[in-house]
């Protein structure tokens, strides 16, 4: 069996030069090296307990001032002087200061490319030593602290009014998992239902513990997915606070003797902590009462959601090379849901395994987390590593790019613009940006966002990265592969590979392709998306293909040999569905379905010219009763359509019907008989 691996085991990339590669007829680039085995997860770990935040001092009691003496004449001229030669100065030190902070916010605006390390200061920096010079009795922070869970809930805030920019998706899906589990992340709970374990999901299952599901955030080992009554549900890992709620568990450990007076057959408890491993509402005590979501992203340890408003809140921390990074400046692990304050109208989020993007409404693009792979489009200073944990603007896009989505793979980054380009930036030593400078190479990368030159020729619609490759699919219905080959990543077959396009190994087996190259045999892909090592393609048809990786059964695919091409998910569960949404993990996978139609409601016309039909997707039918074909489809309400009434009499050119529906309204619609209409 391969060996297992997940997303979750360090935010280290990979070297890629642990074999000599080459390309033919070139001297030796290098490639990395083999794929990591994945830890497995047993009884819950025990959690440490929550470290309170230090308490600011009090300062000590301001003594009462005595009464004025009543001011001489003399006194009286002399203050007046003095109050001049303040007020002058005054002056001179506001011109000062905002000359100053002009220059200041030009420099954060635009960071220079190719600084060199040590020679600019963070904003954050200055900012803290200005308010160190002005008040002297300020504790200076002596270590970041966890962040304590809430014991108490605090009464429910009011959000101020902002404008409403972003709208939540309605769509609501039936959600199916695979892979394999043994985290939580499937969602399925701690125990056998219906005899099936909640482990080790072979092929796609139907996971009943999500209802009305419209978006879904898959992390390396936590899944986040919101609802359509405006919830936050979280399941999987929660080692650094990923989820957002407290998942304390005292079980894990089993009796002796129990044991020993089973007769050899499976536990029904899989000995997963419950709390973790089935889907619940993120603690909200700290959030105003009437926010409401919009979207969500994942990242290894770490959850951010976005409000209608364009707020954005968060929780979990971010690890670097060296371990736990932090959440923010202050705190090192955030249990419970905070505000963002540097973020304000933010269009969209996007994750990567240890970095965040948000794209704010006038086409700023800002950049915090883990950044030793070039993933924040700027370089950071050693002796302060935390400067990344701040929101930053990455600068503007090359060609006056607006951007239109943002997408993170787990060490790099990518932009669709308005004219269908692609911008990028981040690690490249797989080529997995689809440049070829430095593929091969240890610590290739790419700095600063840059067009991305060999996707020049298509009009990306969508783009998605892996940890070492990518995908991307065209307006076209085209779907394009490239980087890292040695797992089946790009599911390209073996006459794809050139001396032009891509790197060999020592053995002369392809190791990186270099350039986006289309899949051939799958057509009219109009959704992709990407695991560590596996990928999705969607078509239009509502088809969902994967391959790559597939030591934990993350493809769907029922083995836990490498799926080579993109091959068709056909299992009973899926079969006669429409996938809308694929998304992955790095040991699990999700694909999100339409759900079932069915009728729930019928009536006849008064002169039985038609029969009316209410249904689960919303919609009224008229059907020919002498034929049985649909021959018109009315769309108004939000939610099925649970009731339909005509009116008893008809009027001389068709009549009336009244529909309910479970949006709470009902609705009046009048009709015109086909002989009568002009």
């Amino acid at each position: 069996m391969p060996p297992k691996r997940a997303a979750a085991t360090g935010a280290t990339a990979p070297s890629a030069s642990k074999q000599t590669t080459t390309r033919r007829a070139a001297t030796a680039p290098k490639a990395t090296a083999p794929k990591p085995a994945a830890p497995k997860k047993t009884a819950a770990p025990k959690k440490a307990a929550p470290v309170k935040e230090a308490t600011p001092k009090k300062t000590a009691a301001t003594k009462k001032a005595a009464a004025p003496k009543k001011p001489t004449a003399a006194s009286r001229k002399k203050a007046e002087k003095n109050a001049d030669e303040s007020d002058k100065e005054n002056k001179a030190d506001r011109a000062k200061v905002n000359g100053t902070k002009r220059k200041r916010d030009a420099e954060v605006e635009e960071p220079v490319d190719g600084q060199v390390e040590g020679d600019v200061e963070t904003e954050t920096e200055r900012v803290s030593k200005r308010a160190k010079k002005s008040d002297k009795t300020a504790e200076p922070a002596k270590k970041r602290k966890a962040a304590a869970p809430a014991t108490k809930a605090a009464p429910k805030r009011v959000a101020r009014q902002l404008k409403v920019i972003n709208e939540a998706p309605t769509q609501v899906m039936d959600i199916f998992v695979f892979g394999e589990g043994t985290a939580g992340e499937l969602g399925l709970g701690s125990v056998r239902v219906d005899g099936k374990k909640p482990i080790d999901v072979k092929r796609p299952r139907i996971n009943h513990n999500l209802k009305n599901i419209v978006q879904v955030a898959c992390g390396g080992m936590h899944v986040a997915a919101l609802t359509k009554d405006n919830k936050i549900l979280t399941w999987g890992v929660n080692d650094q606070g990923a989820l957002g709620r407290d998942t304390t568990w005292d079980g894990g450990l089993r009796d002796v003797a129990d044991d020993n007076s089973s007769d050899g057959e499976d536990d029904d408890d899989t000995g997963m902590n419950p709390k973790e491993s089935t889907p619940a509402e993120i603690d909200t005590s700290n959030i105003p009462e009437d926010t409401k979501w919009v979207q969500l992203v994942a990242s290894d340890s770490a959850t951010f959601a976005l409000t209608e408003t364009g707020q954005v809140y968060g929780w979990g921390t971010f690890r670097s090379n060296e371990g736990i990074l932090g959440f923010n400046r202050s705190v090192m692990v955030q249990r419970t849901a905070v505000h963002v304050p540097e973020l304000s109208k933010i269009k969209q989020l996007a994750a990567g395994l240890n970095h965040i993007l948000a794209l704010d409404e006038k086409n700023k693009i800002y950049a915090w987390g883990a950044g030793q792979q070039a993933q924040l489009a700027r370089r950071l200073l050693e002796r302060d590593d935390t400067a990344a944990l701040f929101p930053t603007s990455i600068g503007s896009l090359p060609g006056r790019a607006k951007a239109e989505k943002i997408v993170c793979g787990s060490y790099h980054c990518f932009v669709i613009d308005s004219k269908a380009r692609v911008i990028g930036w981040g690690l490249n030593n797989y080529a997995e940006l689809g440049v070829e400078d430095e593929a091969g190479q240890d610590g290739g990368y790419v700095l600063r966002p840059q067009l991305i030159k060999s996707l020049a020729d298509y009009e990306v619609a969508e783009i998605a990265g892996g940890e070492h490759h990518s995908l991307a699919c065209t307006k076209k219905g085209e779907l394009l592969t490239w980087g890292r080959i040695d797992g089946h990543q790009v599911g390209q077959p073996s006459e794809s590979f050139s001396e032009d396009n891509t790197i060999w190994d020592e053995r002369n087996k392809p190791r990186i392709l270099l350039v986006p190259t289309i899949v051939p045999d799958i057509k009219d892909v109009v959704s992709v998306a990407a695991g560590t090592d596996h990928s999705f393609a969607i078509t239009k048809e509502g088809k969902v293909y994967s391959w790559g990786f597939s030591a934990n059964y993350q493809t769907g695919q029922g083995t836990t040999d490498d799926i080579e091409s993109p091959t068709l998910i056909d299992n009973s569960a899926i079969r006669d569905r429409k996938i809308i949404f694929a998304g992955a993990g790095g040991q699990y996978s999700i694909v999100g379905a339409l759900p079932l139609d069915f009728v729930l409601s019928v009536a006849l016309t008064p002169d039985a010219e038609w029969v009316l039909s209410g249904s689960k997707d919303r919609g009224v039918q008229f059907w020919d009763p002498r034929t049985g074909q649909t021959q018109l489809m009315l769309q108004g309400h939000k939610n099925s359509v649970i009731s339909v009434a005509p009116s008893p009499v008809p009027t001389p050119n068709g009549g009336y019907f009244a529909t309910g529906s479970g949006d709470t309204r009902a609705r009046i619609w009048s009709y015109t008989r086909l002989d009568r209409r002009p």
